[in-house]
């Protein structure tokens, strides 16, 4: 790779992190020497605020026992709520109307329960076909549990090349359809979608618009209120860097707190009325009552700390930091394959435009899963998502510009002298 000045991409890189305003996050987190970390749209790193809101649940419990409920610094019992306020910061929505609880498919299952109910004239569920397969099997079952037919009754809208055409989006919308499921950054490619104008279009048709969050709180800014969405779901592991299996969240609009949740808990109702034990469901007034069983606190600590991060951050700041990460990083790919006449084999599957980008780059190569075996033998830690992609996600939180000149010099080299070959193509566990 001579063609590539990589040392005088480095002193670029370093000149673009000495100037960093967010450079004194990385140190909160817990970083392996030697490594560049470039999976955080998959699990995100541990925080030492995470690890220290976790311990101190823990010691609460060990000392306390069940007052832990009712006493401590953050008592448990209305932590979810407590921690509604940071989370509709980020999503752009009221502090009732968020609230953080279940898990992400568990969510969605949740609401389609609330808001999907086909009629005679109005059955069609709408979906794409690029979106998290989690997704599809709850929109299917739900078809199912209404006795429909998921042949006749899931439409779902198709991709090219990784992405989905808003025309094609806005075309499938119609006075058929009941209800609307598309994530909001495509977890793929990192499309992000217009979400004001799915939701026009959908109130426009009478249907109703929900959105998968999952590849975008924390990654990109949402205004999920003032757009008009009727609900969404997300969780907290990717960007926000709550740990593995961290409890997840849910966003109902508040023109819909009227409505009854599909499937009513206990942990749903009135804060002030939930210990009367009363055998009819009085539930809480806003997003709480989408909450069905106790909350599962040990999932729940780490999200306090990973949000105390964003809150000193600021996702504007991320934001910028995260367009500019993932812009250096499709110039270096696009230097690579200039630089190799095209030999490289790969193309970039993510919107170029910053208004249509998620936090990550995918990189779409026939070899991709012994590409990423062969990164990550270099200390170069990517995903891998079949059949054929790459994604690299630089978090803006604990990534360098430094790291991603670090990753394009090795990308080069495995790509171009067919390094990825010594690699067996069977695939690693991914979640």
């Amino acid at each position: 790779m001579s063609q590539i000045d990589w040392q005088a991409v480095k002193s670029r890189a370093r000149e673009l992190d000495e100037a960093d305003s967010l450079a004194q996050w990385r140190d909160h987190f817990y970083l392996k020497p030697g490594t560049v970390y470039l999976d955080g749209n998959s699990l995100g790193l541990q925080s030492r605020e995470a690890e220290a809101s976790l311990q101190r649940v823990l010691s609460e419990w060990r000392e306390a026992g069940i007052d832990g409920w009712g006493g401590g610094e953050r008592p448990w019992f209305d932590l979810s709520e407590q921690l509604a306020l940071s989370l509709s910061r980020l999503v752009g929505a009221k502090p009732q109307e968020v609230i953080p609880t279940g898990s992400t498919t568990v969510n969605l299952h949740h609401l389609l329960a609330t808001f999907y109910r086909p009629t005679a004239d109005r059955r069609v569920l709408l979906v794409d076909e690029l979106n998290f397969p989690s997704d599809l099997y709850a929109a299917r079952s739900h078809i199912e549990l209404h006795g429909g037919d998921p042949e006749r009754d899931l439409r779902v809208v198709r991709g090219q090349g990784g992405q989905l055409r808003v025309a094609d989006i806005l075309e499938a919308l119609d006075d058929k359809v009941a209800v609307a499921v598309f994530s909001s950054v495509l977890y793929q490619s990192g499309q992000w979608l217009p979400t004001r104008q799915l939701a026009d279009r959908a109130h426009q048709v009478g249907a109703m618009l929900g959105l998968d969050l999952s590849h975008a709180i924390g990654a990109v800014p949402h205004a999920l209120h003032e757009d008009g969405v009727d609900f969404a779901f997300w969780c907290h592991y990717k960007y926000l860097n709550a740990g593995p299996g961290a409890v997840a969240g849910l966003f109902v609009h508040e023109r819909h707190f009227d409505r009854s949740p599909g499937l009513a808990g206990w942990w749903g109702s009135d804060k002030e009325r939930q210990f009367d034990m009363s055998p009819t469901h009085l539930p809480a007034t806003g997003a709480g009552r989408w909450q069905i069983g106790t909350p599962h606190l040990l999932s729940l600590a780490p999200l306090e700390g990973a949000l105390a991060i964003y809150e000193g951050a600021g996702l504007q700041a991320l934001r910028e930091k995260s367009l500019s990460l993932t812009r250096f990083l499709m110039a270096l790919i696009d230097r690579i394959d200039e630089a190799s006449s095209g030999r490289a084999g790969y193309v970039i599957a993510t919107p170029r435009a910053d208004d249509q980008r998620g936090g990550h780059v995918a990189i779409r190569h026939r070899e991709a899963t012994r590409i990423a075996k062969a990164l990550k033998a270099r200390g170069i830690i990517p995903d891998f998502r079949p059949p054929d992609l790459l994604r690299l996600a630089p978090v803006p939180l604990y990534t360098r510009f430094i790291d991603v000149a670090e990753a394009a010099q090795a990308l080069a080299d495995i790509v171009t002298t067919g390094a990825y070959k010594g690699f067996s193509e069977g695939r690693d566990v991914i979640a």
